[in-house]
């Protein structure tokens, strides 16, 4: 594969950003440094700030004890709810719509020819952004647009805890539509409320996303 300039169509860049972003926001689990290898190689490919975004989470990744890197990994995105990366988690108001909502992305996949995740959340945004790379880049990209203003509220809470996830979700946010004004004043709001009290329990396809580790595996 050559290099992915402007002048190549932003819908292959696109993939090529989702793919590697998923994978790095992948819980560290033994295979972490073998995603590590293949985003690198993902990256040979992809120039421009996404590019640049991306590398500056590998390294900070590269960097740290294995150990280290699954912790931060849980206080960041287990642990703290602005941090959550369930979309629909900040959309839905209640259990009956948030079901109805994550029945949306459910769909979305069964329409593109493939099952929902088994063992993770439809709308958790590592499985949406590799669906989206992988499977149907126009209904993933559907997806991610809408859902736009969750994926801001989540860059906001990473860059305030000065996380090196933040520059993976700031790469997703490049590929798409700029923010609206309107956009912007809701991310706010959502950020100040926070997300819904109640959860949902929904248990990931994943591809070469693995599902998240539970307490006791």
């Amino acid at each position: 594969m050559r290099l992915l300039t402007r002048s190549r169509p932003s819908g292959l860049r696109d993939r090529v950003v989702w793919q590697a972003a998923s994978l790095l926001l992948a819980y560290p689990d033994d295979q972490h440094n073998e995603r590590l290898d293949t985003v690198e190689s993902l990256l040979a490919h992809l120039d421009g700030e996404p590019a640049d975004l991306l590398r500056r989470t590998v390294t900070a990744l590269r960097g740290t004890d294995p150990l280290r890197a699954a912790t931060d990994y849980v206080e960041t995105f287990d642990m703290r709810r602005r941090s959550t990366m369930y979309l629909t988690y900040w959309t839905a108001g209640d259990t009956r719509n948030r079901g109805m909502e994550i029945l949306a992305f459910a769909t979305a996949y069964r329409e593109a020819g493939v099952a929902p995740p088994a063992k993770e959340g439809p709308d958790y945004l590592p499985v949406v952004l590799e669906f989206a790379a992988t499977v149907d880049p126009e209904a993933g990209r559907k997806l991610l647009n809408a859902h736009r203003v969750p994926i801001d509220v989540l860059l906001g809470a990473l860059r305030e805890a000065g996380s090196p996830y933040a520059h993976v979700i700031a790469a997703v946010c490049a590929t798409l539509p700029p923010v609206t004004d309107q956009e912007l004043q809701r991310a706010r709001r959502l950020a100040e409320a926070g997300p819904p009290a109640e959860a949902v329990g929904l248990q990931p396809f994943t591809l070469t996303v693995p599902p998240r580790r539970t307490e006791g595996e």
